[in-house]
């Protein structure tokens, strides 16, 4: 088996970059290849979180097992696109107007978060959505603050941090979103931050290392990919604009000890190609003089 990766840097590989293979294969593949983690996408394909309670409990019960007896460490990501409606892509979601609609995507997180309680992981991903276009921007903060309220009462509960992702075009895309949010909750302990090295990149004012270094006392997640200026668009290593050296020397620098995923989620089809150049990549670029 290929060693771990050196102290301070856990590097993971996202399943929603694996969705050609089966669970036990991608997990088994991540291992093999040296990887310290996985970011579990819940979805149909790997672990549905809208199957029957039984067979939930009992098909997460073997995930667990299984990511024990690898060593893999595990965040749990929320970003299916069709999970909970087959037809329309990230719908419904917290800012939805239709209370039964927003309390899916609610109770989709408050799923997650058991969940990864029961896997080992001590962070849930999510995203706040686009803004409805009949909806005032006051209103809109006010329905995500209200919305996110609901699951971070489980998540305390639980001893699972939520971790909320910038997200390029949605309600709350940057870092100064996430303060307004943060702020609006009463700045609860249970509420971090996913940053998503790319969408650095692509929009904030910073550059990605600095980003890191901002966001440092909310951090609780990483995503990482290759992106250009301007162009929400996840790229492998080397095909974008993104000096990564200054980046991993910041996750360092703030001693970042979660998970840093790659996350390729329009490229399944190179998956297993992809994990392991993906990985010799990330080593090269963080190696310290």
């Amino acid at each position: 088996m290929t060693p771990r990766t050196v102290p301070g840097t856990r590097f993971a590989y996202g399943t929603n970059g694996l969705t050609d293979l089966r669970l036990e294969d991608a997990l088994t593949l991540l291992s093999d290849l040296g990887y310290d983690g996985v970011g579990l996408t819940l979805d149909h394909m790997h672990l549905d979180p809208t199957a029957p309670t039984a067979e939930l409990a009992a098909k997460t019960r073997g995930i667990a097992r299984r990511l024990a007896d690898l060593g893999l460490g595990v965040a749990v990501e929320t970003g299916a696109r069709y999970v909970l409606d087959p037809r329309r892509k990230h719908q419904p979601t917290l800012l939805d107007p239709d209370p039964d609609a927003r309390a899916r995507r609610i109770g989709l997180l408050v799923t997650a978060v058991r969940l990864a309680a029961e896997l080992g992981a001590d962070t849930v991903h999510c995203f706040s959505g686009p803004a409805p276009g009949d909806t005032t921007d006051d209103a809109a903060w006010q329905r995500l603050a209200d919305s996110l309220a609901l699951v971070l009462d489980t998540a305390g509960a639980a001893g699972v941090a939520l971790a909320v992702e910038p997200e390029p075009g949605h309600l709350l895309e940057d870092l100064a979103g996430f303060q307004r949010l943060r702020k609006s909750l009463g700045e609860p302990p249970t509420l971090g931050l996913t940053l998503d090295i790319g969408h650095c990149q692509c929009l904030e004012p910073e550059s990605p290392a600095d980003c890191v270094r901002q966001a440092a006392p909310y951090l609780r997640h990483v995503q990482i990919e290759d992106m250009r200026r301007g162009v929400h668009e996840h790229l492998p290593f080397g095909q974008g604009e993104i000096d990564f050296p200054p980046v991993l020397a910041a996750l360092r620098e703030v001693g970042f000890g979660g998970l840093v995923t790659v996350e390729l989620p329009r490229d399944s089809h190179a998956g297993p190609a992809l994990a392991a150049s993906s990985l010799a990549f990330l080593r090269a670029e963080g190696r310290t003089p």
